[in-house]
């Protein structure tokens, strides 16, 4: 019997079958590093403005996805906003990992368990490409932000500090 290649990630799998053009960039940053973004968008060698992490919100009660810079925050005032609630808390890890089916590190975006309503911060759409965690830690995928925001029927709304 035929050994079967390596299994990517709900993400990248998401991507092949839409067939959106996209790059894999492995990295090597540890989690739990100090100011990991900027330390991610240095081993890939882009602009850490390129560079997104996505955040799993609790928006009154109901679980919201916010896709941000790593240069800035998650303004969870703003995000409730943009989700049509009227307050915002960061969402239990284990929650968090429940809902998306990742871990925290390497949680993206694209692919997860139970789709969630997902705001990607509007500077986005400023870039050609941006970069996101393609569903495990050590794992970045370049996209197009119009791809990301299709994809995950995504709005978008000014949701950075």
């Amino acid at each position: 019997m035929p050994k079967k290649a390596a299994a990517g990630t709900p993400a990248t799998a998401l991507l092949t079958a839409q067939k959106v053009e996209h790059t894999l960039h492995p990295y090597d940053v540890s989690p739990d590093a100090p100011n990991y973004g900027a330390l991610v968008a240095q081993a890939l060698g882009v602009e850490p403005e390129r560079v997104f992490k996505t955040l799993v919100a609790d928006v009154d009660g109901a679980l919201v996805v916010g896709v941000v810079p790593v240069t800035g925050d998650l303004d969870l005032k703003a995000l409730a906003q943009a989700a049509g609630g009227k307050r915002g808390a960061l969402a239990d890890r284990a929650a968090a990992e429940r809902s998306s089916g990742y871990v925290r590190g390497g949680i993206s975006p694209l692919g997860q368990r139970k789709r969630l309503p997902t705001v990607v911060d509007d500077s986005a759409l400023a870039l050609d490409l941006m970069f996101i965690s393609a569903g495990r830690r050590g794992l970045q995928v370049s996209l197009a932000p119009g791809d990301l925001i299709r994809l995950t029927a995504a709005t978008t709304a000014h949701i950075r500090t």
